[in-house]
């Protein structure tokens, strides 16, 4: 007899490839990651071999925690596992990915139409005219910013990440400013909120070559990382609320 739960996976598991093939920027993302898969096979010691795992940031980092390990020198059949392994795991991140921009392309479609105003009848529209003239101009809604950010913390799924982005980056502030030898920290926070982080790192490193400024790299590079996770969490808000739309009701 099948349980409650196991219906609900199918229709969100749709929704999912529905978001990842239904919309050209989905399907031009995952065009361009089918062609850089397949240049790292068959160029393995090109300069565009690792493009898969800047294209599929940030869930493909984490194949660094993942027991095989593809370039690790093992043969026979644990190398055939190993790449297998990494090949799949790669295919799962590029189609969250694409779903992720899919939510995205969603939204700014229907981001007009759900904000937009039907026309008031006659009457009420001049009902509304005399309020404003004894009111004065109404003040705008705050929605702008708000309604921008508000899919990184209505859910779980954003708000777990921004939880682990605020652990990566209050360590990697720690061993820079308290430890007397920070190490490779900052590599925690680059990895949480690549591909976005990418750039901070690109904007603060060159502070790090002035001595009487050297101080700023860490703090430019946090904030930079702060606001790369924020927009992947709007981002992972965006697809935890289509995932979630319109689910099917069980009949009574």
């Amino acid at each position: 007899m099948p349980t409650a739960s196991h219906p609900r996976r199918v229709p969100r598991l749709r929704r999912l490839l529905a978001l990842a093939s239904g919309n050209r920027l989905a399907r031009g993302y995952l065009a361009v990651f089918a062609v850089s898969f397949t240049v790292m096979f068959l160029f393995p010691e090109s300069d565009f071999a690792g493009s898969p795992l800047l294209l599929t940031a940030t869930l493909s980092l984490l194949c660094v925690f993942l027991p095989l390990d593809p370039g690790a020198g093992i043969e026979g059949a644990a190398e055939v596992t190993a790449v297998a392994v990494f090949a799949v795991w790669l295919l799962l991140c590029a189609l969250v990915n694409a779903a992720v921009l899919g939510a995205l392309a969603t939204r700014a479609a229907t981001a007009a139409p759900a904000g937009a105003r039907e026309p008031l009848p006659r009457a009420a529209h001049s009902a509304e005219r005399k309020r404003t003239d004894m009111t004065g101009p109404a003040r705008p809604r705050p929605q702008g910013v708000r309604a921008l950010l508000a899919p990184a913390v209505d859910n779980w799924l954003a708000r777990g990440y921004l939880a682990v982005v605020a652990v990566a980056l209050g360590f990697f502030l720690c061993a820079a400013f308290v430890l007397p030898d920070p190490g490779f920290a900052g590599i925690w926070p680059l990895m949480a909120t690549a591909p976005f982080s990418i750039l901070a790192m690109a904007v603060s490193s060159p502070v790090e070559y002035y001595s009487s400024i050297a101080w700023l790299s860490p703090l430019i590079f946090s904030i930079g990382v702060a606001l790369s996770g924020l927009v992947n969490a709007v981002l992972l808000g965006l697809l935890a609320r289509r995932l979630r739309s319109r689910e099917p009701r069980p009949a009574v």
